[in-house]
């Protein structure tokens, strides 16, 4: 199982943080788009870093449009020599309207052809003679000219990583997308019972093997040093997994495990500001449902047991608890 580390945007540091994230033994380091712009972070990392694969988890898909995308990606897989991965999600509709003022429909659809003509582009660019002749219902792309020609990538395009959390999302991973980004407020029943299945039934709609699209896992990790550090790191998951319950479209999630109910609770201390009452809705059963909780040594072994066969990839970054040599160590456990 690959493991993977967080890139943030920081005034300095990201050059550091970046190599040391790969001499310690990442295989790939990731950036969210929050509060900053994630290409600018990988944009450092890639000019100081040779092994490390490099992504965004995630890029808002639908604040941007397929050729500013297709621009930015190209660009970074070019400066990484062929390391970059486009990991994109759709977020939710009040952000994509009233945050970003750009228009909001069927996001499953839309997610797909929006990556259809990425693709179409990147196909435009490094076939000689092609010509780019991209419509859809949502996206139409007809024009490129010599001068806005970047030409053929000498690492091929990058790869593109879909995240999703409902069926339909995850279908549409399965069919166009190189990987999929499960959501955090997942749990291996979930995984198991509602994301595998519909990702193979979007793969095997594109005539594609059930295993070819890689799966990466940021499940919530409760560890540290101490039972001090355990206690502190439980009550922080326990107000995130609180403040994801809030939200309707991971209720799903919550009604599988017939948790369902905790949601309007959730969802009304939110609309409060009541982040430390949420956190108190999430029991130890729910806690450990959704989290691997352990010592830091026991990370990798438990991380293994929930998702190994499930899973190809899983992230994790708690540099900070232990020096570089013993986070080198725990890191390794997750390749043996």
């Amino acid at each position: 199982m690959k493991v993977d580390g967080g890139l943030r945007f920081q005034a300095t540091g990201i050059a550091e943080a970046a190599r040391r994230g790969e001499a310690v033994g990442y295989d790939g380091l990731w950036s969210a788009e929050t509060a900053h712009d994630p290409f600018v972070v990988l944009a450092q990392a890639a000019a100081v870093t040779e092994r490390v694969e490099l992504g965004t988890s995630i890029a808002v898909a639908f604040a941007r449009n397929p050729m500013t995308l297709a621009v930015v990606a190209n660009d970074l897989q070019t400066l990484s020599g062929g390391r970059f991965a486009l990991g994109l999600g759709s977020q939710v509709r009040a952000h994509i309207t009233r945050r970003y003022s750009m228009p909001w429909s069927h996001p499953a659809p839309r997610m797909r052809e929006l990556v259809l003509a990425v693709r179409a582009i990147w196909d435009a660019w490094n076939t000689p003679g092609a010509t780019l002749d991209f419509s859809g219902d949502y996206y139409t792309h007809t024009l490129m000219t010599p001068f806005f020609d970047p030409g053929p990538n000498p690492f091929g395009p990058p790869r593109i990583v879909l995240a999703a959390v409902g069926p339909l999302m995850t279908e549409v991973a399965g069919e166009v997308a190189d990987g999929l980004l499960v959501h955090s407020f997942t749990t291996e029943r979930y995984l198991r019972e509602v994301t595998l299945p519909a990702l193979a039934l979007g793969a095997e709609r594109a005539g594609r093997g059930p295993r070819s699209v890689e799966v990466g896992v940021p499940a919530f990790v409760v560890t540290g040093r101490d039972e001090e550090e355990m206690a502190a790191a439980g009550a922080e998951v326990r107000r995130q997994i609180a403040f994801y319950a809030s939200t309707p479209a991971y209720r799903p999630v919550l009604d599988l495990h017939g948790w369902g109910d905790l949601h309007p609770e959730a969802h009304r201390l939110s609309r409060q500001g009541a982040w430390e009452e949420m956190g108190r809705l999430v029991d130890d059963e729910m806690l450990n449902t959704f989290a691997v909780v352990g010592p830091l040594e026991d990370v990798p072994r438990l991380v293994e047991e929930r998702f190994g066969g499930l899973a190809d990839r899983f992230s994790f970054s708690r540099p900070d608890l232990v020096d570089d040599d013993r986070w080198r160590e725990i890191l390794a456990q997750f390749h043996r």
